[in-house]
């Protein structure tokens, strides 16, 4: 994986994250419900935040919170 492929990912996640936030949801909770199951519904509309989380399989958004979390 490239450092541009990662720096995607990482923009995705948060900016569902950020419109999950704005709409007053818990949004760790939210996305991780997304993660787990694979239901959009998980996701707010707010800001195309399911769509842009479509950008990437759900198996890669993963991989990335795994790799940045080891990464520190």
């Amino acid at each position: 994986m490239t450092d541009e492929e990662r720096a995607e990912r990482r923009k995705v996640i948060l900016e569902v994250l950020d419109a999950e936030k704005e709409k007053g949801y818990d949004a760790i909770s939210q996305f991780t419900g997304y993660l787990c199951t694979g239901e959009p519904t998980y996701l707010t509309t707010h800001r195309n935040a399911r769509r842009v989380a479509g950008t990437f399989d759900r198996d890669e958004l993963i991989e990335e919170l795994l790799t940045a979390y080891i990464d520190g």
